[in-house]
C-alpha cells in the first residue's frame, strides 16, 4: 500500500477518519477459519442481530461476527444468496442447483417451507420491503420469481431478457437488476411487476454486483472488464465510470462512510466515493487475499466482510477458464476496516 500524503488524505476522506489516525488505513482485522465443504457465493449480513448467512453449496452457515458458527439452514442445494426480514422473523435462500426457494424462521433457523421457482438457477435474491414481496433472479430462467413473503405463493414472473446478476432496491417499491448478457440495468415497479427502464451502462461489461446509495439515489455495477458504474437511479445516466480490479463479482455501499467497495478477486478492494454531487473517485485500493470476489458491509461497525479460501494452482496445461481447486477445509472470511 502506497504511503505518500495524498493517498493518505484521500483514505481518510474515504473513511470519515480524524487526521491525527489516518495513516493507520483500512486493512484485514482478522481472518475466521471457518473451514467445512462447499463453495460460496454472496454473504449476508443482518446488523440487528449481528449474523453472518454463509452459502456452502449445499446449505447455508449462519456465523456470529466472531466467527463462531451458531447454526446452518440445511437442503439448500447450489444455494447463492440470502435475503431476510427482521420485522417479519423470516430468511431466504435462493437454491440454484434445486431451483427453490427455502424459507426459514430467522430467529431459530427453522425452514418453514420451500417454494420452487419459475426459472431455473435461482441466484440473487432480495427482499423488497414497501410490498413484502422476495425476488429471485434466475440465470438459466432469464427471469425473475416474485413470491409474497407473508404467503410463501408466487404472485408473478419477470422476463428479463438476458441473465439477470445481482439486484438493489431503494425500500420504497423500486428494484434494480444488472443484465450480465446486454450490460444494462432494468428499473422494475415491485407494485405492477413491470420492467420499467432498461439503462445501458457501457462501457461496462457483463455486469455482476450492484449495490445502491438510497440518499444520493446512486446506483454502483461492477463488470468484468475492470471497470465499475456510478449510474443515477431516476434517469439511468452514466454519471462516472471508475476502474477496478480485475475479477470483481461483488459491490457494497456503506451509507456511513458514503463509499462504495467493490470486491475484486485478484485479491483487493476498491474504494469509490463521491467527491460531488455527479463525481467520484477512487479513493483506495485495499488488499485482502485472492479469491475474495463478494462482499457484505455492516452498516453499523463500518466493517466488511469477504468469503474466500486456499487454492492449488492451475495446472499450466488446463483448458481456459478452468477454475482453481480449493484446499479442503480452509475455507475462511475476511473482515476488513480500521484498526480500534
Amino acid at each position: 500500500m502506497k504511503r505518500h500524503a495524498a493517498f493518505l488524505g484521500s483514505l481518510a476522506l474515504a473513511f470519515g477518519l480524524p487526521l491525527a489516525v489516518r495513516a493507520a488505513g483500512p486493512a484485514v482485522l482478522r481472518t475466521f477459519k471457518v473451514g467445512g465443504e462447499g463453495r460460496w457465493d454472496y454473504v449476508a449480513l443482518d446488523p440487528a442481530s449481528g449474523r453472518l448467512y454463509v452459502p456452502r453449496s449445499t446449505r447455508v452457515m449462519v456465523l456470529d461476527l466472531e466467527g463462531r458458527v451458531k447454526g446452518e439452514i440445511p437442503g439448500t442445494a447450489g444455494v447463492h444468496g440470502v435475503a431476510f426480514s427482521a420485522d417479519l422473523d423470516r430468511g431466504w435462500t435462493s437454491n440454484g442447483q434445486a431451483g427453490t426457494v427455502t424459507v426459514f424462521k430467522l430467529s431459530t433457523l427453522e425452514v418453514q417451507k420451500v417454494v420452487k421457482t419459475t426459472g431455473e438457477n435461482p441466484d440473487a435474491i432480495l427482499f423488497e420491503p414497501a410490498t413484502r414481496r422476495v425476488f429471485t433472479f434466475n440465470g438459466r430462467g432469464k427471469n425473475a420469481t416474485v413470491i409474497d413473503a407473508l404467503s410463501s405463493e408466487v404472485v408473478g414472473t419477470l422476463p428479463m431478457g438476458g441473465k439477470p446478476e445481482f439486484a438493489a432496491c431503494d425500500g420504497a417499491g423500486r428494484v434494480y437488476v444488472n443484465n450480465e448478457d446486454t450490460s444494462e440495468i432494468l428499473a422494475i415497479d415491485a407494485r405492477t411487476l413491470r420492467v420499467e427502464a432498461r439503462w445501458s451502462i457501457q462501457p461496462v461489461e457483463e455486469p455482476s454486483g450492484l449495490a445502491m446509495d438510497v440518499k444520493r439515489n446512486r446506483l454502483f455495477s461492477v463488470g468484468g472488464n475492470k471497470l465499475a458504474a456510478v449510474v443515477d437511479a431516476a434517469s439511468g445516466k452514466v454519471i462516472a465510470t471508475l476502474p477496478i480490479g480485475a475479477g470483481t463479482d461483488g459491490i457494497a455501499f456503506d451509507p456511513g462512510t458514503g463509499c462504495a467497495y467493490a470486491s475484486n478477486g485478484e485479491g483487493t478492494i476498491t474504494v469509490i466515493r463521491p467527491t460531488g454531487a455527479t463525481t467520484y473517485e477512487v479513493a483506495a485500493t485495499i488488499r485482502t487475499r485472492p479469491g475474495a470476489r463478494t462482499i457484505v458491509a455492516n452498516p453499523r461497525t463500518h466493517r466488511l466482510y469477504l468469503p474466500t479460501a486456499e487454492f492449488l494452482p492451475v495446472p499450466k496445461d488446463a483448458k481456459p477458464g478452468t477454475r482453481p481447486v480449493m484446499i479442503p477445509d480452509s475455507f475462511q472470511i475476511l473482515e476488513v476496516g480500521e484498526a480500534p
